[in-house]
């Protein structure tokens, strides 16, 4: 089990790094006048793979016994970081724009402030 926390530990630090630099690099597109680009695309598809693979872990260590102490709005966050990056892209029609690059930028930003959240309710009680 305690690979388990480890992993899933691990792909919340990687999931929030993540979500830094696509912060930054959706804004730096949107203020230079750029619109998305194919690796943009590909940053956040590897983006929900984090989070989506994360989210695995954490349903077999729920599985497992492992609760963490505020379990409902962990799973809450976690939930929201599953569905943010396919919701933001309906919402968007999958534009590429320049304004749609803020809205990335600033979706990545949103999604670091969930994955420090995740991590505080996230103190596990067996």
């Amino acid at each position: 089990m305690n690979i388990l926390y480890l992993l899933h530990d691990r792909l919340q630090i990687a999931f929030m790094l993540f979500m830094i630099i696509i912060g930054i690099w959706g804004c730096f597109l949107f203020f230079t006048g750029r619109s998305i680009t194919g690796d943009f695309w590909g940053a956040l598809v590897i983006g929900e793979g984090l989070v989506i693979a994360e989210a695995i872990v954490g349903i077999l260590l729920y599985i497992g016994g492992a609760r963490p102490q505020r379990d409902i709005f962990h799973i809450l966050y976690a939930a929201v970081a599953v569905i943010s990056i396919p919701a933001t892209f309906a919402f968007t029609r999958g534009r590429d724009n320049r304004f749609e690059a803020l809205i990335y930028g600033l979706l990545g930003f949103f999604l670091m402030g969930i994955a420090i959240r995740t991590r505080t309710t996230a103190l596990f009680a067996m």
